[in-house]
């Protein structure tokens, strides 16, 4: 081809591709990745400044659906079904929530299916718990050597009628005191547990609190309840006995209540770490209860109702002071078991 103008006449060869042969090619639109445009920045820049960056130098592409088909799908079975296809039913192509404004596809949205049924609480599974009782086991081991002695010698004289001043008065050293008391928050404590151990089974097993919230409520109820069944006998004792037999009865009070600490312990042990019905639980504990209660009942006959006619009335004080503080303690904890579930 020959252009011409006034001045001067240039021959131009095209090529093969329309451009004159020898000029420049045209650079074609070239847009940066993301990561390029963040290197142009500095160091410190801010998000704002980098989103602003992206979003000057990069502007997105229309998108183009591939047109192969699908082969994503199991041997044997049909090609799914494209949203694209305009064949589909409504309630394939769109969702209860498409066009509202809660709708946001980019977060997520759950997990699909019905959720299980969480594991209920075990004490096996409870190392807090495990802990403690293997503490106790421990103390009651370290107290069972210290005060070996003692306990043998108030199993010796438990059958035997205070005729002397020398079988009323049994000597304790404060060490033996201590571990008494020992033992006695021991029997709080597990007969807490054992009562735990029924309210799942019978009443419920979720609660407004935690399960170690429940437990010592629990405890503390007990630990209430001797306290004031120690008080009432302290106060019986020093109105209608006299002083001497009133502090055998209260050392043998002790005495049972510690040793009741000791024979559950075995119990809660077996239901907790060896799976042992709950009810079986209950009836052993019931059986212990029973053989301390009658035990009680005898040692009072022999300190303070060995006389003649004194079985009626010997009666009457278990009654008044065994008998009925263990109905009040049943309602008070029935009490709180009912305010402390969740009512459906």
């Amino acid at each position: 081809m020959i252009t011409t103008d006034s001045i001067h006449t240039e021959e131009i060869v095209l090529g093969a591709d329309g451009l004159p042969v020898g000029a420049q090619p045209v650079r074609k639109h070239w847009q940066p990745t993301p990561a390029e445009v963040l290197s142009w920045l500095p160091k410190n820049a801010t998000p704002a400044q980098q989103d602003s960056a992206i979003q000057a130098h990069i502007r997105p592409s229309e998108i183009t659906w591939s047109q192969q088909p699908d082969t994503l799908h199991l041997p044997g079975h049909t090609r799914g079904h494209s949203w694209r296809d305009i064949n589909l039913p409504q309630y394939y192509r769109e969702s209860y929530f498409t066009g509202k404004p809660y709708f946001n596809p980019d977060l997520f949205g759950g997990r699909t299916g019905v959720a299980g049924d969480p594991v209920p609480y075990s004490i096996a599974r409870d190392n807090l718990i495990t802990l403690l009782l293997l503490f106790c086991f421990c103390i009651a081991l370290i107290a069972y050597t210290k005060s070996r002695r003692f306990i043998l010698r108030q199993a010796k004289e438990f059958f035997r009628p205070p005729v002397s001043e020398n079988m009323t008065t049994v000597t304790e050293t404060s060490e033996e005191l201590r571990f008494q008391f020992f033992l006695v928050l021991q029997s709080c404590l597990l007969l807490g547990l054992i009562y735990f151990f029924y309210t799942q089974l019978y009443v419920a097993d979720t609660f407004l609190v935690d399960q170690y919230q429940v437990i010592g409520i629990l405890s503390l109820t007990m630990f209430g309840y001797m306290i004031v069944k120690t008080m009432l006998y302290w106060l019986v004792g020093w109105v209608f006995f006299d002083k001497r037999n009133n502090e055998f009865w209260m050392k043998s009070y002790l005495f049972f209540l510690a040793m009741e600490g000791v024979c559950l312990f075995p119990v809660v042990m077996l239901n907790a770490y060896f799976k042992m019905p709950v009810r079986t639980t209950l009836v052993c504990t019931f059986l212990v209860i029973t053989l301390f209660k009658l035990l009680s009942l005898y040692k009072s006959y022999i300190i303070f109702f060995r006389h003649r006619g004194g079985f009626l009335q010997n009666f009457l004080y278990f009654c008044t002071l065994e008998l009925t503080p263990l109905a009040v303690l049943l309602g008070t904890l029935t009490t709180i078991v009912n305010c402390l579930k969740v009512n459906f």
